[in-house]
């Protein structure tokens, strides 16, 4: 069985091909039952609540995988990661194990080709700017994924700690991105084609009254009912678009403007699989304002590891 490290998954995952990865599988489909959530006690008192996820998906004959992931948000008191995850992929004809994957890598990149390849339907194509709102783990990868399918030439990125948005911006410019730290949110957004939030907020960040025309949203972070990243202005100035039907039921962004009656589920325009088989439409003109909520789904997960191995046997052939 094959060992696949952090550093395997990133150098063999570049964004153009992972993009297109997932398109041909959002365009195929798969086999991928409801992800299981499982409650776990934080042992830090007064903490937040632990998650254990378990993401499983297969075509038939061809490809079987699942992924185990933790989230556990108090770990920043511990200098860890939030988020850890450990992909396999197993034998699609006899269920052997075949390949075990960092998982943790594996997410950040295939949550980013996500975003990017619904900014390839939403976002304008002459979008410049990009915000990122947030400084974890995500960012970065947010930032060199729409970059590598729009042409952004100005990087803006703001989080509630200054110091970590500054740092991420001097990372980002030592990449070769033109990166800056910003101080006033409502600004920056004015400012900003393509708005990307990967937090873990439960206080919407994002004002609608705040969003220009023609601007695209993208919302990565909140993944429970609790969490909020815009506000219901932001919602009902868009044309809302979410990854899969697992956001109508999981992400607080969706889930409280519907119960509240200031999202009409008639009002949600489509999902990945439909936009990527032409099934709807996507960005309509350019003062439309679009808004993307993403929770992840099995699949992306599978495209990416199916990826890292064919790119490592090519490697090694």
């Amino acid at each position: 069985m094959r060992l696949v490290s952090a550093e395997e998954v990133h150098r063999t995952l570049d964004y153009p091909a992972l993009v297109e990865a997932l398109r041909s599988m959002f365009r195929a489909g798969c086999e991928a039952p409801p992800r299981h959530h499982h409650a776990i006690a934080s042992t830090v008192a007064g903490g937040a609540g632990n998650t254990l996820l378990l993401m499983p998906a297969w075509q038939p004959g061809a490809a079987l995988g699942v992924k185990i992931v933790t989230v556990f948000p108090d770990n920043g008191q511990r200098a860890l990661p939030a988020v850890f995850g450990t992909y396999l992929l197993l034998d699609p004809m006899t269920g052997a194990p075949s390949a075990v994957l960092d998982g943790t890598a594996l997410t950040v990149r295939r949550t980013a080709a996500a975003s990017a390849l619904a900014a390839d339907y939403l976002a304008r194509a002459d979008s410049t700017v990009h915000l990122i709102v947030g400084t974890g783990a995500l960012a970065p990868h947010l930032c060199a994924t729409h970059a590598a399918i729009r042409p952004i030439r100005s990087t803006l990125i703001w989080g509630r700690d200054t110091a970590k948005a500054a740092a991420l911006a001097d990372r980002l410019r030592l990449a070769g991105l033109a990166a800056e730290p910003v101080g006033d949110l409502a600004g920056a957004v004015a400012m900003a084609d393509i708005v990307s939030c990967a937090t873990l907020a439960r206080e919407p960040l994002i004002d609608g009254a705040w969003l220009r025309p023609g601007t695209h949203v993208d919302l990565v972070g909140g993944y429970t009912p609790e969490m909020r990243e815009a506000n219901d202005a932001a919602i009902a100035r868009a044309t809302v678009y979410i990854d899969t039907e697992a956001a109508s039921r999981e992400a607080g962004d969706i889930v409280v403007p519907l119960r509240q009656g200031v999202l009409d589920r008639a009002r949600i325009a489509g999902d990945l699989f439909g936009l990527c088989r032409g099934d709807v439409p996507g960005r309509r003109n350019s003062d439309e304002v679009t808004l993307f909520k993403s929770v992840g789904h099995a699949l992306e997960d599978l495209a990416a590891a199916q990826l890292v191995l064919r790119r490592l046997d090519e490697h090694r052939g």
